[in-house]
This record gives C-alpha cells, sequence and structure tokens, in this order.
C-alpha cells in the first residue's frame, strides 16, 4: 500500500515530508514513533467491501437508485455538462491573474434531482485509516460521471463521518458540514450533536474539515487562522494553496471549487479569504473548506479536469463526493 500523498504545508513542510520524518525517527527511537507510523502510515482495513455493507442497510440505497432508473434514458454528455432528468452538471474554467501571480481554478456548477443523488464512496471500497487512491480511480470504480476529493478523514481519528447514510465515526471535534436528504446543505459544531442524531436528522452525507468559508453569505472571520488538525504537520492551512471547496446556492443546487496551485506561471494557489469570495461570488450563501494540496482534484466524464500542482498527476486521497452516471 503507498502511503497517503496528500499534501497539508505548514512552515514549507508536507504531509509527504512528515511521513518521511516519522519513518526516520522510527529507525531510531521505540515505542512512540512505531507508534505514529502505524497511526500516521500503514493502512487499517476497519470495513472492506463498503459497496456490500451499504447496500445492507435497508434505508441508504433505494431513493437514489430509483432515481438513476428513472432518469437513465435522458442522459446527455458534452465536454464540459452533464444532464440526467432534472440532474444537470457544468464545468468551467476560470484564469485570473498574469505571469507568476496567475489563478487557474475550475468550477462545477450542479444541480441535483435528489439530494441522495450526490453520494460519497471511500478509496478501494474501504473504511479505515491511510487507505487510498486517486480520485479518478476511486470514480471509475463507482461509474461517477463528476468526482471532487472529500475530506480525507482516513488521515484523522476525529471527525464525524456519516456517508451515504451509514455513520462510519462519531468523534466530533471541529466544524463539520451536512448534506441533508431534503437537499439543505449546513455547517455545524460536531462537538454539540451525535452520528446518530444527526441521522435521525435526515442527514446523508457529512465532512469533517473546514472552516466554513461564509457567515450569512460573507467571507467569514479568522478563517486564516484555522487549524484542522492537532497531529503531525497538519495543524494548518494557510497562505496560498490548491484549494477544494462546496458551496450552497439554493436547495439541491451546489458549487464545487477546484483551485490549482503550487505552478508559477499556471496557478499560484490563493488564500482561505480568496477562496471565500470566490464561493460568494458565483452566489454561495454557504461554504466549506476541504482536503487542498495535492490532493485537490476535480473529475468529470472519465477525465482528469484540473491540474494538480502543475504536474497534470492526482495524489492518493481516502474518499470523494460524485455523482454517477445514469
Amino acid at each position: 500500500m503507498t502511503p497517503p500523498q496528500t499534501e497539508h504545508r505548514k512552515g514549507g513542510r508536507t504531509r509527504r515530508a512528515v511521513i518521511s520524518a516519522v519513518l526516520a525517527v522510527t529507525l531510531s527511537a521505540g515505542g512512540a514513533a512505531a507508534w505514529a507510523l502505524d497511526r500516521f502510515v500503514i493502512p487499517h482495513a476497519e470495513i472492506t467491501n463498503v459497496s456490500e455493507y451499504e447496500a445492507s442497510q435497508a434505508e441508504t440505497t433505494t431513493t437514489s437508485d430509483e432515481t438513476s432508473a428513472d432518469t437513465s434514458a435522458s442522459a446527455v454528455v458534452t465536454d464540459t455538462s452533464y444532464t440526467s432528468g432534472e440532474t444537470g452538471i457544468t464545468v468551467s474554467t476560470v484564469t485570473t491573474g498574469s505571469g507568476d501571480d496567475t489563478v487557474t481554478y475550475y468550477v462545477a456548477d450542479v444541480l441535483l434531482d435528489d439530494a441522495t443523488t450526490l453520494k460519497s464512496a471511500f478509496a478501494e471500497d474501504t473504511y479505515g485509516e491511510n487507505i487510498t487512491e486517486t480520485t479518478s480511480a476511486i470514480a471509475e470504480d463507482h461509474n461517477a460521471i463528476f468526482a471532487i476529493n472529500g475530506d480525507y478523514y482516513g488521515f484523522r481519528d476525529t471527525g464525524i463521518v456519516i456517508r451515504n447514510g451509514v455513520v462510519y465515526r462519531d468523534e466530533g471535534a471541529r466544524q463539520g458540514l451536512a448534506f441533508y436528504k431534503d437537499g439543505t446543505v449546513k455547517v455545524y459544531d460536531e462537538t454539540t450533536t451525535t452520528a446518530d442524531q444527526l441521522i435521525a436528522d435526515g442527514v446523508w452525507n457529512t465532512l469533517s474539515f473546514g472552516p466554513s468559508l461564509l457567515d450569512s453569505g460573507e467571507v467569514a472571520s479568522g478563517i486564516e487562522d484555522v487549524e484542522v488538525d492537532t497531529n503531525f504537520g497538519n495543524h494548518s492551512i494557510q497562505g496560498e494553496q490548491p484549494r477544494t471547496a462546496v458551496g450552497v446556492i439554493d436547495r439541491n443546487h451546489l458549487v464545487f471549487v477546484v483551485v490549482d496551485g503550487r505552478s508559477p506561471g499556471y496557478s499560484a494557489g490563493i488564500t482561505m479569504t480568496d477562496l471565500a469570495q470566490i464561493m460568494k461570488d458565483l452566489g454561495a450563501t454557504t461554504a466549506y473548506n476541504i482536503d487542498g494540496g495535492g490532493s485537490s482534484t476535480m473529475y468529470f466524464n472519465g477525465s482528469l479536469v484540473n491540474n494538480p500542482l502543475g504536474d497534470n498527476k492526482e495524489r492518493g486521497t481516502s474518499d470523494i463526493l460524485y455523482i454517477a452516471q445514469s
């Protein structure tokens, strides 16, 4: 199994550098270093064949499967769009600035016929820690027409993880994002609720990363100083970086943004405040930052849309959000 490749910088350190450091320390130290290696590098599968596991849960697949069956005859695909019944996806490219200040990002405007049309999938169809695949590989395994990288849940052991109506983890730690079956999407405080309560309230999927980018439709204050995690080398997400974000325009109307970065002349990356402004300008009233760096990825109709780190090469991630092709 390949070690996690997603990057999060703090003072120039990337997750890859952190993993290398952990490996080096392990060779010269005892139990603590061995624990770190086990915790952050070695894959640990908790549930294999997640697709089968979720299918066994009575309430997870009926609505979305019926929707796909009802709309399959009307699917129309172009280079930048997809329409199937009332579900529509339009992908566009935006370039701003010039020279080393050039920024390139990709926008997917998404209308859903039903909230459960937006699904989640895990790398290797397995739930656990340090299990990775590229966004494209996971998407292809699930017949996705569209996908973005998820929150890299597998690099941390905290956060509420609900996927496709199934609870996988209930360890509230930060601001989360909840997608409800009625088409609403809300930022919430994980520490004030439980996964079971969220399920009872109609939550279909959750993400646990952050921060929330908008406050009542305006750019949120203090977002440059947010710490997502407190583990090795992953405390902060400041500076100009590749980014991925989810925005809410209306019920069942979402916008996804992937910003490339660390590639002078093509795309320098953006700050968290810049990302919030993009989401506001796109009409979002709620917006949420998810895993970025080298794992910031958008996939559409069998191909990678963006150009991660200017290398046109994806890094592994734990999970994706996707829409299946009908």
